[in-house]
């Protein structure tokens, strides 16, 4: 049966910048394993698959090789612009209804702006015990490393500069210590969220990588999920003097990304998090699933 899909660079204006996304319409009754043989096959971090809702304009489903995740930033973006582009939806609001609840967008054209859930602030985990996961040092690590949540949880870790980061490597020992340690599997858990204080270029205000196991790619060019966690991190934790800023990824990886971040209401009672970035169309046609 074939689906009609589009591939979308999320949080860029041009192909191949910011990160992919293959977002293949009405196929959010598909199973699991063909969700997830679908990723593996685009070679893509992760896809999204759509279908109706009884609760919003639309239901999403996001998947990574390895598993389902209830939500998921630059696929949000992709799915918004694709739909957009095939004249399913208007500029406006519009809402979307994911594992992780219903999730307010603004569409405007090719830009798209989530408003992300209130944080949910979780553990906070031990420096040293991250810092294994990416092959540095306590002493590399600015400030207590923290599990934050807006639909996806990551653990925040603020690293000392710019060249820390670029030395950050995924160390798979490391990653299953971490994982015990908070009582999950390497397999069910998202890996760390590396950040610095400063932009990639002087436009930017803060720049981040995050670092994945197999089977998905090595590494994420654009993570809007948890570029809303972090930006509720930084901000609840005095970190950074505004609560409006823009967030860099994925330059080093030679797919350049952008997001304009607005963290709502005072440090101490955070209501939720603005994610806006631009979607470029790639490529469409048709997928054949069973």
């Amino acid at each position: 049966m074939p689906f009609e899909f589009d591939w979308v660079d999320a949080f860029t204006d041009v192909p191949f910048g910011g990160n992919g996304c293959a977002v293949v319409h009405e196929g959010a009754n598909l199973s699991d394993d063909t969700c997830m043989a679908y990723v593996r096959e685009t070679s893509l971090v992760e896809c999204t698959f759509t279908g109706p809702s009884k609760l919003a304009d639309i239901r999403v489903r996001y998947f990574l090789a390895s598993r389902e995740i209830p939500f998921a930033g630059h696929p949000t973006v992709a799915t918004v612009v694709a739909m957009r582009r095939r004249g399913l939806i208007s500029d406006g609001p519009l809402v979307l209804e994911t594992a992780a609840g219903l999730v307010p967008v603004e569409v405007q054209g090719d830009r798209v702006t989530m408003t992300q859930i209130a944080p949910v602030f979780g553990e906070q985990v031990d420096a040293a015990l991250v810092a294994r996961v990416g092959g540095l040092s306590a002493d590399d690590i600015l400030h207590k490393p923290q599990i934050v949540s807006t639909g996806l949880p990551f653990c925040i870790t603020v690293v000392k500069d710019r060249a820390t980061l670029d030395r950050v490597a995924l160390d798979i020992d490391g990653l299953a210590a971490y994982a015990s340690a908070l009582g999950h599997d390497a397999s069910d858990i998202m890996e760390p969220f590396w950040v610095c204080l400063e932009g990639a270029t002087t436009d930017g205000d803060t720049f981040s990588r995050l670092l994945i196991a197999p089977p998905s790619p090595p590494e994420d060019p654009f993570t809007g999920s948890a570029t809303g966690c972090m930006a509720a991190y930084l901000w609840a934790n005095d970190l950074i003097g505004t609560p409006k800023f823009k967030a860099e990824q994925g330059h080093g990886m030679g797919r350049p990304g952008q997001a304009q971040i607005e963290v709502l209401g005072p440090s101490n009672a955070i209501t939720g998090v603005k994610v806006s970035g631009q979607g470029a169309l790639v490529m469409s046609g048709q997928v054949y699933l069973d």
